[in-house]
């Protein structure tokens, strides 16, 4: 009789430890930190390009709260093909054996408490497809070489541009893909121009509430 109760006990206990499990997989918390780098190039017309533009970002999702930081930093300079296309261009002449002429500076970029939507529709088209897991929309503060870009103070008075971050992914990638588009006539567009800046996303982190100085220096970016 014992040993019938001992191993219903050993049952219910095997099932409760098995149940108990499956919740914590079911309740296991999603990512809040994202972070990756960003390489593309702008449209030559419009915004004195084309310009190269590669970099890194991270984002943060801030619980509950819908609303999240983001942050990039990124270097710009005119390729080859501006290089070519522009061989007397002063103050000296544009030629591969001249880097200063392809106008080398840096930006930075912040939005603080910016808003969290999931509308798949307002993210541009990736090819090959992808799907849109979550929108990041604020308005984003921009250096230039370390001061505030010239594009966004004018007389005194700063204008912030619009930025909308989508995160996108695939099947075997949840989280694989990233653009960064300026709304249409935000100062940043004369400068960036209003196409999608498409960048990847490294693999997101998880352990979240002890690394509160993870956010904004992309140490993913020194791994």
């Amino acid at each position: 009789m014992n040993c019938k109760v001992f191993s219903w006990t050993l049952r219910v206990i095997t099932v409760l430890v098995l149940a108990a499990g499956t919740g914590a997989q079911a309740q296991a918390p999603s990512p809040r930190h994202f972070s990756g780098i960003l390489n593309d190039y702008t449209a030559a017309t419009g915004v004195g390009g084309p310009w190269e533009m590669h970099g890194s970002w991270s984002l943060k999702l801030k619980g509950d709260s819908g609303t999240a930081d983001f942050s990039a930093v990124m270097t710009m300079e005119h390729p080859d093909y501006w290089v070519l296309a522009n061989p007397s261009t002063p103050p000296a002449p544009a030629t591969v054996d001249n880097p200063g002429a392809r106008s080398p500076h840096t930006h930075h970029l912040t939005m603080t408490d910016a808003v969290v939507s999931y509308d798949p529709t307002v993210c541009p088209v990736d090819n090959p497809a992808t799907t849109v897991r979550f929108v990041v929309t604020g308005q984003a503060d921009i250096t230039g070489n370390g001061t505030a870009a010239p594009f966004q103070t004018k007389g005194g008075v700063t204008t912030l541009s619009t930025l909308q971050v989508c995160i996108t992914g695939g099947s075997e990638v949840t989280y694989s893909n990233v653009t960064l588009t300026f709304a249409a006539k935000t100062p940043a567009t004369g400068h960036f121009g209003s196409l999608p800046i498409h960048g990847v996303v490294r693999l997101p982190h998880k352990t979240d509430d002890h690394d509160g100085d993870h956010d904004g220096d992309h140490d993913g970016d020194r791994r």
